[in-house]
């Protein structure tokens, strides 16, 4: 049993729980679980000051990245409603564990991949469209993944962040401002910006870029394997949202 951090008892074990079949070191994986658990405090304990423990601990970074999707809003079920829109018409199979298992990657390369696999000819440019129109008729009723929004308010100002995302940039934007986070970041890498994306590093490597700082020095809040996968390789430090939050499912498995 690891010693729990104040604000939620439990975490640190349930983080090295989630982490116990991870290739990762032991010593690894606690110090992954005990960092989720001061990043989750760090959003839900008091702030008395910008030097208060939880808060320290995400100021010791030189910048903080975030996925959107399933990271900084609860985007995915309106997305699955969305892909089923586009793809049970095509009679393309795609359950909802598969659809978790690609987080991260652009919708025209999962549609591709999908219509291949399924021996299916079809309009990738045009059943992408379709899909984020399906997506962005939901999204009053997209609510905001309360924990890691507000390190972003309580960062912003503090630490310079950024949003990296497998998704396109004008609906990434809407998101945003439907979470009233317009201008919290100081840029946005969206699957437009780099010609290889999650698992590989190149999309966080390229916000580092922008950010002018170290690799290693950014903290990346991620809710899907790829991501994570893609800040590992970026040789950065990170957060499984999946620690705290579990989207609703439109089908219990």
């Amino acid at each position: 049993m690891f010693p729990s951090l104040p604000g939620r008892p439990g975490l640190t074990d349930r983080v090295v729980g989630i982490l116990s079949n991870s290739p990762i070191s032991v010593p690894r994986r606690q110090h992954l679980a005990r960092l989720a658990a001061m990043a989750y405090n760090a959003a839900v304990l008091p702030v008395r000051s910008s030097r208060s423990p939880a808060m320290w601990n995400l100021q010791d970074y030189d910048a903080i990245l975030f996925d959107c999707d399933g990271t900084l809003a609860d985007t995915m079920p309106a997305h699955y409603r969305a892909w089923l829109a586009v793809t049970e018409p095509h009679g393309i199979p795609f359950d909802e564990d598969r659809f978790y298992s690609l987080g991260g990657r652009p919708t025209r390369d999962i549609l591709s991949t999908l219509a291949g696999e399924a021996g299916v000819a079809i309009d990738l440019d045009g059943a992408a469209v379709r899909k984020e129109e399906v997506f962005l008729s939901q999204l009053e009723g997209i609510l905001p993944i309360g924990p890691v929004v507000e390190v972003v308010r309580r960062c912003h100002g503090v630490v310079p962040m950024a949003v990296v995302t497998g998704g396109y940039r004008d609906v990434c934007q809407r998101i945003l401002g439907r979470l009233g986070l317009s201008d919290s970041f100081v840029t946005i890498v969206a699957s437009e910006d780099t010609a290889r994306h999650k698992p590989d590093p190149e999309p966080f490597l390229e916000a580092a870029g922008r950010l002018q700082v170290r690799a290693e020095r950014c903290l990346v809040w991620e809710d899907s394997g790829l991501g994570i996968e893609a800040a590992r390789r970026a040789g950065m430090h990170w957060v499984d949202v999946r620690s705290f939050h579990t989207p609703t499912r439109l089908h219990t498995p």
